[in-house]
């Protein structure tokens, strides 16, 4: 089939820029209809949202939450069905992502580490449940190899993935057999742009990797597509990382 997500619906969160707009547009090159949450990059979104339904009139549209807000997941939710009538797919893809030496953690960065990688994906998933399983939906999760093999000054973030991790299987479990829950684990894939990772560093990562390169936007976009779509997967955790995990 030339559009197999075709009448379907997907909720992508982070889906303006980077791996989520790759994410958002393979899903809908597939035939799926797209909501595309932004948290600020408005731009962005507009973009996106113009590009798509450039495509296909009609197919996508936009919706700004700051997720770290009690009232966004079930605003989200009731943006997908108010504007597409049904929801069949969670991506839970927006992340915080910055260090936390140990010594100089605070609580803010419990808060929005965790409460971006974690709580958030929690309450949408608990949020949209209701509707996944009326539609016999999925949810795909965005991890990090680092929940299960932690990155060194990163202690906050590699927790708040981990739970993640846990949060898969857990979900994967309570919402069976009606909604299948995965996981994609990337690896490198593309550089924060706040400078995190200095060259020599960045040459580092990609010489330990078996497969001696970066990953592409596009890989994981795959990965969550295969996932969206697999009829007998659940519970499972998908690295796409070149093999990076297998040589820390």
């Amino acid at each position: 089939m030339s559009a197999p997500l075709a009448g379907k619906v997907a909720l992508v969160t982070g889906a303006s820029r980077r791996i989520g707009a790759a994410i958002a547009r393979r899903l809908h090159a597939l035939g799926a209809a797209v909501l595309i949450h932004y948290r600020s990059a408005e731009a962005d979104a507009a973009r996106l949202e113009a590009a798509l339904n450039a495509e296909r009139a009609g197919s996508a549209a936009r919706v700004a939450a700051d997720l770290l807000s009690p009232q966004a997941p079930r605003a989200l939710v009731e943006a997908a069905l108010t504007r597409f009538g049904r929801l069949d797919l969670l991506v839970n893809n927006a992340s915080g992502f910055y260090p936390t030496p140990l010594g100089a953690i605070e609580p803010r960065h419990w808060d929005e580490l965790v409460g971006s990688n974690l709580r958030a994906p929690l309450f949408l998933a608990q949020a949209a449940a209701p509707h996944l399983v009326k539609a016999s939906g999925a949810i795909v999760n965005i991890a990090d190899i680092h929940a299960e093999r932690p990155l060194r000054g990163y202690a906050v973030y590699s927790v708040a993935k981990a739970g993640l991790v846990a949060l898969t299987r857990a979900l994967a479990l309570e919402l069976a057999p009606a909604v299948r829950v995965n996981a994609v684990a990337p690896g490198a894939i593309v550089w924060p742009e706040d400078g995190q990772f200095p060259p020599p560093e960045r040459d580092r990562i990609v010489a330990t990797t078996p497969l001696a390169r970066l990953g592409a936007p596009e890989e994981i976009a795959d990965a969550v597509c295969f996932l969206a779509a697999a009829p007998f997967v659940t519970g499972q955790v998908l690295a796409v990382d070149g093999g990076r995990s297998i040589s820390l």
